[in-house]
């Protein structure tokens, strides 16, 4: 009888296994023949398929696949994601356009979160602690489909620069927001001091740990010579500096940005890790996470409760677009009088580009979970960050001609 137990208890974990094995399996293969249909397709972005073909897969009738959770995207894919952005900057490019892109980092989200906040509350009816935390999820932008493309089709690089520099600062500062409004809400007593206090502590530890963990790191990367070992080192980093972050409640991607840029300003002052297999490793891991996060997204989609709310979720994503717009033609008017000349082409396509994606997806699982929390804003969430792909990221091409910037003599 113990025998026969311990046999049908091995069956059901194999059998487990099996299937979280198929559902890999399954992704991989999805993932590489969106890659191909790319190739013939390469007016739609990689990432914006692979989300499609995610939808596809989870609307497949009798497909029983494994729940997918906000924290295995955040543990398991935003630690190296946000690190590969981090590592691969263009400090120079990024500096020379730090005015426009700390506006948008920092302001911008700000000014995102209380227009759809106000918005959300007088045009769908939501509360107003609701409303900011709708706008906190999707405060944060997810630019790898435009930047993508806009090196296919040789924009210049300071374009580049805004759009990968306020994504990845607004990681932090679009995460530290919302850990702020969520936590006052579920404190019972909703206040904007409050959430101020939250803010401050987040970000605060949270850059003092990257700082800490990555200036422990450059120690280590001193000491190595051998690639396997900077490359260990590096996911060490990563991924440690995410969790010593969490662990004390602090915002895990403030840390790992903080950590990334001291690793690449390391890089960039010794030459050192240029053109080496470190690159080689997380420009690999960044695309595999990537392809396997955008197919999630797609996979996650909570189609029935999104269609319920069909109406709400298409008001919700027009008031996103006008929460976009205002920060940033206003930042980006206000960093041109403080020299910083930003054409109106770059301001329509860094309007346009403000897609939302896998952070914003994983922010809005997370409070689903909570009885505090009106459930339609995970919902609503949710269908903002689709019609984004898709509307936005089908029609990129399209702009970018319109606006003049596929041309590859402007690239400088």
């Amino acid at each position: 009888m113990p025998g026969r137990l311990v046999g049908r208890r091995s069956t059901a974990a194999v059998s487990t296994a099996q299937s979280f094995l198929f559902f890999l399996i399954l992704l991989g293969a999805a993932a590489t023949a969106l890659r191909l249909l790319s190739r013939t397709a390469p007016t739609i972005p990689y990432p914006v398929l692979l989300a499609v073909g995610g939808i596809v897969i989870g609307l497949i009738p009798g497909l029983r696949l494994p729940p997918i959770g906000p924290d295995l995207i955040l543990l398991a894919f935003v630690p190296g994601l946000v690190f590969e952005a981090s590592l691969a900057l263009d400090l120079d490019e990024m500096w020379r356009r730090v005015v426009p892109i700390s506006l948008l980092a920092t302001l911008g989200v700000f000014l995102t979160v209380m227009l759809i906040g106000a918005l959300a509350h007088y045009g769908l009816g939501l509360d107003w602690a609701s409303g900011f935390l709708l706008g906190a999820i999707v405060a944060a932008t997810d630019p790898i489909a435009v930047v993508q493309l806009l090196r296919q089709v040789g924009a210049p690089r300071g374009l580049e620069a805004i759009l990968d520099g306020e994504s990845l600062f607004n990681d932090g500062t679009g995460v530290a927001v919302f850990s702020a409004v969520l936590g006052t809400i579920l404190s019972g007593h909703p206040s904007a001091m409050d959430a101020g206090l939250r803010f401050t502590y987040v970000t605060g530890v949270g850059g003092a740990i990257g700082l800490a963990a990555g200036a422990a790191a450059v120690v280590a990367l001193r000491r190595v010579r051998e690639a396997e070992l900077e490359i260990l080192i590096t996911l060490v980093l990563a991924y440690g500096a995410y969790l010593a972050a969490d662990v004390v409640h602090a915002s895990g991607v403030v840390s790992v940005v903080a950590a990334g840029i001291v690793v690449a300003r390391y890089g960039s002052r010794t030459g050192r890790l240029q053109g080496t297999q470190l690159h080689g490793f997380w420009n690999l891991l960044a695309f595999v996470l990537n392809a396997i996060l955008f197919l999630l997204v797609g996979v996650a989609l909570p189609a029935q409760r999104l269609a319920a709310v069909a109406g709400l979720a298409l008001g919700a994503y027009a008031i996103m677009l006008v929460a976009r717009a205002v920060p940033v033609y206003g930042l980006l008017g206000l960093a041109g009088l403080k020299g910083s000349s930003i054409p109106w082409s770059w301001k329509h396509m860094t309007m346009w580009g403000g897609l939302r994606g896998a952070l914003s997806v994983a922010l809005a699982l997370s409070v689903a979970t909570y009885p505090q929390v009106n459930p339609n804003v995970a919902v609503l969430a949710y269908g903002m960050v689709v019609l984004s792909l898709v509307v936005q990221g089908g029609l990129l091409l399209p702009i970018a001609r319109l606006l003049g910037l596929s041309s590859p003599d402007r690239r400088r």
